[in-house]
């Protein structure tokens, strides 16, 4: 398994601070939670790789359309 294999598997994402201060990605599947909480200079870092990744699949994306 890896990233680029698709899945046919729905799943909700939420994505919030909590009272502690951290931030949470919540990601239930399939009677699945999976809560992830971070710092807030990591959840920073995420969201950058994640605009990083975007920039990426557009390019990807502008490249096939050719």
């Amino acid at each position: 398994m890896g990233i680029n294999d698709e899945r046919d598997i729905e799943a909700n994402m939420q994505i919030g601070p909590t009272d502690m201060g951290f931030v949470r990605i919540f990601i239930e599947s399939q009677g699945v939670e999976i809560p992830m909480d971070f710092e807030p200079d990591e959840a920073e870092d995420i969201a950058e790789e994640i605009r990083a990744a975007a920039m990426a699949a557009r390019a990807v994306g502008k490249k096939k359309r050719r």
